[in-house]
């Protein structure tokens, strides 16, 4: 005798379906923002560079001008902290001054584009300088230092180039605006290239579930009548 299960009429279950919830919409929309979003930086980059390169002394202009609200921004910082409670009295001193000096430079990068670009260019070249000297000092002495011969030379190439920036300002950070610009261009076009990678993987994981799901689909047995 044959028990209900053994029925040759039984109807065996279906296969799980993949079901598409609100996770699963909210992962696929923030993947196509995702690839949006760096597209669009990607063509911004671009368009910076190529305005960087073509009008260097515009973007000069407005580098200059946005290191100078960047000094009034500081200043006003370094001064809110000189007299809070917090600080100790001898730092309220050194917070007064350094924030006294941004505001006066910054003010003065206001007056032209000659005193922005000095400015900036001198800004550039000793913090290069400061930072190239302490690499080399400090690998020079540490012998146990991985990569201990990269830093020295880093190092040495960090404070000559700050040496430059001191001594030819002008020339200098021209140079530097055209080399900020070609790296723009290069920087937005790995930009937009991997934007396009990863909407043809969107794509491409898209079809392959809507596969899936129609092969199950048509998988599914029918009923013995």
């Amino acid at each position: 005798m044959t028990s209900p299960s053994d029925s040759p009429d039984r109807v065996p279950p279906r296969a799980a379906e993949p079901q598409e919830g609100p996770s699963g919409e909210g992962m696929a929309a923030l993947a196509n923002m995702g690839w949006q979003i760096l597209l669009t930086m990607g063509f911004a980059t671009i368009a910076l560079g190529v305005i960087a390169l073509v009008w260097p002394g515009a973007t000069l202009r407005v580098v200059g001008i946005l290191f100078g609200v960047y000094l009034l921004g500081t200043g006003v910082f370094q001064l809110a902290a000189a007299f809070g409670t917090h600080v100790r009295r001898h730092l309220r001193v050194l917070h007064f001054l350094t924030g006294a000096a941004s505001i006066l430079l910054g003010l003065i990068c206001f007056r032209g584009t000659l005193e922005s670009i000095l400015l900036l260019a001198l800004w550039i070249g000793f913090g290069w300088l400061l930072r190239g000297t302490t690499e080399t000092a400090a690998a020079a002495s540490d012998q146990h230092m991985p990569a201990r011969g990269w830093h020295v030379a880093f190092g040495i190439i960090g404070a000559l180039a700050g040496v430059v920036m001191i001594i030819m300002p002008f020339a200098s950070i021209a140079a530097l605006t055209l080399v900020a610009g070609v790296m723009a261009i290069v920087l937005g076009l790995t930009e937009v290239i991997r934007a396009i990678r990863t909407r043809v993987e969107i794509g491409q994981l898209a079809q392959g579930t809507a596969t899936q799901r129609r092969h199950l689909f048509h998988a599914r047995p029918h009923a013995q009548h």
